[in-house]
């Protein structure tokens, strides 16, 4: 099997062993990265709901946005036949997430969120970040693995 198509060879193969069937990922909806991003998201929205009206097609709609393409980049990524693709969208997640600390940023300054909220929604960031960074240590070391690396 060559190290391009390992990834869903491993993934999805019956004969994978049990290490890998037992709590196997089969949808990207069963990454843990995944879930914490995906409620870090509902949060944003919530904050993106409470701005002022006249943030709505700015502050608020650069929010919802940013928040949605983490969660959509790593389930792109993870749909990728390649582990290089997958590891790209999970830098373009992370991208977003920083461009959504900064975001909370202009929030705490232009006083829409107390900086407690704003330091709360920051560490939440951070945490996925933490998860984001670790699964794309994992997706280049299984790259590496499939390369002989």
């Amino acid at each position: 099997m060559n190290g391009r198509n390992s990834k869903i060879e491993t993934r999805n193969s019956e004969q994978a062993g049990p290490s890998l069937r037992k709590g196997a990922i089969r949808d990207f909806k069963d990454l843990e990265v995944w879930k914490a991003a995906r409620e870090f998201r509902r949060e944003v929205y919530v904050l993106a709901r409470s701005l002022p009206d006249f943030e709505k097609f700015g502050l608020a709609s650069q929010l919802r946005r940013a928040a949605s393409s983490v969660t959509a980049n790593i389930a792109e990524g993870f749909g990728r036949f390649g582990y290089q693709e997958n590891a790209q969208l999970c830098r373009q997640a992370r991208g977003s997430l920083y461009e959504l600390r900064d975001h909370l940023t202009t929030c705490v300054d232009e006083g829409y969120v107390p900086l407690s909220e704003g330091r709360r929604l920051d560490r939440l960031a951070q945490r996925v970040m933490q998860m984001l960074n670790g699964y794309l240590r994992a997706t280049l070391a299984r790259k590496a693995a499939a390369e002989g690396k």
